[in-house]
């Protein structure tokens, strides 16, 4: 398949563009997550986000009876519930003893099973406009339309608003907690802008990507990135940069080498990125200080040998 005949097909145009806008939201604020040694939060917010998703089908289609498969209705009751699981985990780490990786495993079981307990019913009962929802379970990016694309397109670029309006804050709160404090920044308040960012950014690819691989969208570019950069402008925008090339690669590998899942290839060519940096980033890299140490032997035994 030639470039220009991939590029007519109007599929296979959203499929590249939708998962590319996915991984360049998710790589650029999955910084933050990164630097906060939370990358795993976004799986906890990807597992909440399924009982979000299936309680807003049924207030839909129930409630309001509309078409409970509404991009925007299901978004914004991920995002409710998502938000809700990321600021309770990290509640739960705040007023107890427990640690936070710990807070966010009960976390994530709690909702997920929430999120299975509405799968079943939305499953055995006959509601209208059910089918495809478990998509979300896994991912099917051949499903994403023009108004998907141009929903996750809104909303991701909101998310990306939000964070450079709140750069500084954002910042100081993940190097430097004590000192946002004193400055008169809201750790709680501050803590639901930025997680309620990666949520969206969590959020926006689970239709395509499905909630068990979207935890490689958020950890996987910033590891990535930090092996290049030291400062947060550098890291925010190449790891953003990395998310939506390795999203848009794996996903015109997928549809040109044929039936070929394109979830699980984006996340192997988002990990081929990450090997590529880990080895060879100047100044970090595997090779780089294999060399230094090969070169520093030498020299000490060069001294060594020396009368």
């Amino acid at each position: 398949m030639t470039p220009a005949e991939f590029f007519a097909d109007h599929t296979f145009r959203m499929v590249l563009f939708g998962t590319s806008v996915i991984g360049l939201v998710a790589g650029a604020l999955g910084s933050f997550a990164y630097l906060r040694k939370q990358s795993l939060i976004s799986d906890v917010i990807s597992h909440a986000a399924l009982p979000g998703t299936l309680g807003a089908f049924l207030f839909t289609v129930l409630v309001l009876g509309a078409d409970g498969r509404s991009m925007i209705a299901l978004l914004t009751g991920a995002v409710l519930v998502g938000t809700i699981s990321v600021l309770f985990a990290n509640h739960v780490a705040r007023v107890s003893k427990i640690r936070i990786d710990t807070a966010m495993a009960i976390t994530l079981t709690i909702f997920f099973g929430a999120g299975m307990l509405l799968m079943r019913i939305i499953t055995d009962r006959p509601f209208p406009g059910k089918g495809g929802i478990q998509d979300y379970l896994f991912g099917n990016a051949s499903v994403i339309t023009y108004a998907d694309l141009v929903t996750s397109i809104g909303v991701g670029g909101l998310a990306l608003v939000l964070m450079v309006v709140f750069w500084k804050e954002f910042a100081l709160r993940t190097f430097d907690a004590d000192h946002a404090s004193v400055l008169g920044f809201g750790a709680r308040t501050i803590d639901a802008l930025m997680f309620g960012t990666i949520v969206i950014a969590t959020i926006i690819g689970l239709k395509a990507v499905g909630l068990v691989l979207m935890v490689a969208f958020v950890v996987t570019p910033p590891a990535a990135a930090r092996q290049w950069t030291r400062t947060l402008p550098g890291m925010v925008t190449l790891s953003g940069l990395i998310g939506a090339a390795g999203s848009g690669i794996g996903a015109y590998l997928s549809i040109v080498l044929g039936d070929v899942p394109t979830g699980p290839l984006i996340v192997l060519t988002l990990f081929g990125f990450f090997v590529l940096s880990v080895l060879l980033a100047p100044g970090r890299s595997i090779v780089t200080r294999a060399l230094e140490r090969a070169r520093a032997r030498r020299r000490l035994k060069a001294e060594l040998s020396a009368p």
